[in-house]
């Protein structure tokens, strides 16, 4: 179950075909001028207590700050909600950010505390880099733990792919390029950070086209060990068709990984769906470690965009493409990235490929809709306090 925001006492505006007897909407509608009235009066105590701005950094924030807009997804154990500020300067809350609120009771049932450290803890060390979301400030109260992030307003990239059934390899080798500077900024300079859940629902669009890796709760920074090799971890975790075979075999995997997701992505990229997948999850398991990439013959796909993909998923990991020798800058010498300028990637000199239908800073028409309802109502008690607040002290 994915945790929600906890109940709250704020009246959203609207509420047309609510239902409600012409009693009760005039009771609500005087509860809502009077509260926003006292949410005035905060705003300007606010305002003279700390310059008249709503500075994130300067303040210890609450989830009494946001007001909810809705819901933009749901995973395992977190949801992700649209929200702008209930207090400071009217230009503040005109902002909006998005707040990924996870609930304490489901990480701890689920055994994700760990996850959930590295990925604040990641994402505070990442923030800034072109293509990746950016973490803004974290905080908890006793039932949640909060992190709010930039709001990209794209959506998903995997929900374009699905309109446009595939890319073109122009495109598909636009959106790869921006992986590959992500996955060498945390591989080669952030002390090998392994990402471990690439996957199209993981990549966001802004408002120009370029990507932005979000969910970074699988994340983990390995190191080196004495011999400069990557230090090898054993979770398995993951997306099964997204799986390197090293996961699924449980001898240790490495940043590695991530080359071998990039290769699968770049295959549904250009074909629509990744070479391997089955209802179930055991089957693609066994088709990921015994059967090679195999190219439809009815598409078009350019020699160079069949080679690299190839060098990606390859099952040797020393022979692996991004792994080997040379890391990052191998890949970028591959044929198939020819004539791409680095510098104008990084520095996002072009518009992407795909330019999302944005409205207006808080749009949110990109993202499916999502139920608000909460439907998981565990409880932390004080004997789970006692034992887990220390894990959580650092949001």
């Amino acid at each position: 179950m994915a945790a929600t925001v906890a109940p709250s006492n704020a009246v959203l505006p609207g509420g047309g075909g609510s239902g409600l007897h012409p009693l009760q909407a005039q009771g609500l509608a005087s509860q809502a001028k009077q509260q926003q009235q006292q949410q005035q009066q905060a705003a300007q105590q606010h305002a003279g207590t700390d310059g008249g701005g709503f500075e994130l950094s300067s303040r210890k924030l609450a989830l009494g700050d946001f007001y909810k807009i809705r819901t933009l997804g749901t995973g395992t154990f977190a949801r992700v909600v649209l929200v702008r500020p209930a207090v400071g300067t009217e230009a503040d809350r005109s902002k909006v950010y998005a707040l990924k609120i996870l609930r304490k009771t489901e990480v701890i049932r689920l055994k994700q505390i760990d996850h959930v450290r590295h990925e604040r803890q990641i994402l505070a060390d990442v923030s800034g880099h072109p293509f990746v979301t950016n973490m803004l400030a974290s905080f908890s109260d006793h039932d949640f733990l909060y992190i709010l992030l930039d709001y990209v307003p794209g959506g998903e990239l995997f929900s374009y792919l699905r309109r446009y059934r595939r890319f073109d390899e122009d495109t598909a080798r636009f959106y790869a390029a921006e992986i590959v500077l992500v996955l060498e900024y945390l591989h080669e300079q952030q002390g090998g950070i392994a990402y471990r859940d690439m996957k199209p629902e993981n990549l966001l669009l802004d408002a120009e086209g370029h990507i932005k890796l979000v969910d970074f709760g699988f994340a983990k920074r390995l190191g080196n060990n004495e011999d400069d090799h990557p230090v090898e971890t054993y979770t398995l975790c993951g997306t099964p068709e997204y799986l390197a075979p090293e996961v699924i075999h449980n001898k240790g995997h490495s940043t590695a990984v991530d080359w071998w997701a990039l290769g699968i992505l770049l295959y549904e990229f250009l074909t629509g769906y990744p070479p391997f997948w089955h209802q179930n999850p055991i089957e693609i398991y066994k088709q990921i470690v015994e059967q090679p990439v195999v190219f439809p013959q009815e598409l078009e796909i350019s020699k160079e965009a069949q080679d690299i993909i190839q060098q990606f998923c390859t099952v040797d990991r020393s022979r692996r493409l991004g792994n080997m020798s040379g890391g990052a800058a191998r890949v970028k010498a591959h044929p198939f990235f020819a004539g791409v300028d680095w510098d104008a990637v990084l520095e996002r000199r072009c518009q992407g490929p795909i330019v999302p239908p944005i409205r207006y800073p808080g749009d949110a028409q990109c993202f499916d809709i999502y139920s608000e309802e909460d439907t998981t109502r565990g409880v932390y008690t004080d004997d789970m306090a006692a034992k887990y607040d220390e894990h959580f002290k650092d949001f």
